[in-house]
């Protein structure tokens, strides 16, 4: 499916200055950042808007994205891009290449030319909750694996008493310009990996790395109401950064077990309520289970199958709301079983007696026999 524009992504005009395309972009995320809005759709809406301000806040992809459209901005179509230059002559489509595609996209890719820092990625932990937890909210203690700096050589990946070099292939730039034919174009050191350094007495704890392998422990709180597929921002609780770069994020999603009496549907609870021939048609009290305790429901006389009863606030407490839910009960009409003799004899004169009159005492019975003798005709 072909990008939208970014200015109408963001909902600007194309002479919209700096901190308006900010401010548009800010209200964008506020709105569909998936950690405010579950909503389908959010998270694909949050990235477009994240891809059209990182092309408008910055001048030269802002330049060659008004100049060439999304073409001007996609290092799979630079050469069709660049080549509507051709005013410039060769050389200048090898500058123009190389300063726009290799420099905006490297730079993009690395956080910063020739400095190798990268931020540590993002974790995500699934936690297992049971639907009492997640109502009322908790504490747990989760264990993770994850990449911390290491406190050997505190993540310079050098031996204790040296320091990493610069690189000679690439001196320092953490990238090199390779030619190939007409064109000019900028790649990452081979060498050094896009860091500008190579280390050549490694250091023996970390083998040059400059992080190393654990397992932490962490407290996480539960928020009272979370539900199925929350998420629980840890910021800083990722894995460390390379080369001082900031550390990433831990996510914990929030997966909920099977409950035995509940099904959740988002505020409100829903359970079974078995009830017997008697009770159905004579009426009584019930006592059913609730997350607080307990509950009385009082069943009316002639009762039927599948009739649902409401006890309001009964359910659970939204994280995102103030509104409880409510307690859904349905009624599932319970056949005997294990019958003895005298309970046998029993029914067979109650359905005796209950022949005598059977439009009377079995009314949704008659009415499906009628539509199926309307249905087939006489």
């Amino acid at each position: 499916m072909a990008k939208r524009d970014y200015y109408t992504v963001l909902g600007v005009n194309r002479d919209a200055s700096d901190d308006d395309i900010k401010k548009a972009y800010r209200k964008l995320a506020m709105k569909h950042h998936p950690d405010r809005n579950p909503d389908k759709g959010a998270e694909e809406n949050f990235k477009e808007a994240k891809e059209a301000y990182e092309i408008l806040s910055d001048p030269k992809k802002r330049a060659a994205y008004d100049q060439f459209g999304h073409a001007g901005v996609d290092p799979s179509m630079g050469f069709g891009a660049a080549g509507a230059r051709g005013a410039e002559g060769f050389g200048g489509f090898a500058d123009a290449f190389g300063d726009i595609f290799g420099e905006i996209f490297g730079q993009q890719q690395r956080g910063g030319r020739g400095n190798g820092v990268y931020r540590g990625a993002d974790l995500r932990y699934n936690l297992d909750l049971s639907l009492e937890d997640a109502a009322r909210g908790s504490e747990v203690k989760i264990r993770i694996p994850t990449m911390e700096e290491c406190a050997t050589c505190h993540g310079s990946g050098a031996k204790p008493g040296t320091q990493p070099k610069q690189c000679p292939t690439c001196h320092g730039r953490g990238e090199v310009r390779v030619s190939q034919g007409f064109f000019s174009i900028q790649q990452t050191c081979p060498q050094c990996h896009g860091t500008g350094k190579f280390v050549p007495e490694p250091c023996v704890t970390c083998a040059g790395a400059g992080r190393v392998k654990k397992h932490k422990t962490l407290s996480v709180k539960i928020p009272a109401g979370v539900d199925q597929d929350d998420r629980i921002r840890l910021t800083g609780e990722g894995e460390a950064g390379v080369n001082g770069g900031p550390t990433g994020d831990l996510y914990v999603v929030v997966n909920l077990k099977p409950h035995p009496v509940f099904q959740r549907d988002g505020a409100d609870l829903h359970c079974e309520m078995p009830i017997s021939f008697a009770t159905a048609a004579l009426g009584g009290d019930i006592e059913i289970p609730t997350l607080d305790g307990h509950a009385k429901i009082k069943i009316p006389s002639e009762t039927q199958t599948g009739q649902v009863f409401r006890l309001k606030n009964k359910g659970i407490r939204p994280v995102r709301g103030s509104v409880v839910g409510d307690l859904y009960c349905h009624v599932a009409l319970e056949t005997p079983v294990k019958l003895t003799a005298r309970q046998k004899e029993l029914l067979r004169e109650f359905e005796a007696i209950n022949e005598q009159d059977p439009d009377a005492h079995s009314p949704r019975a008659k009415n499906w026999f009628d539509k199926v003798r309307e249905f087939f005709g006489p």
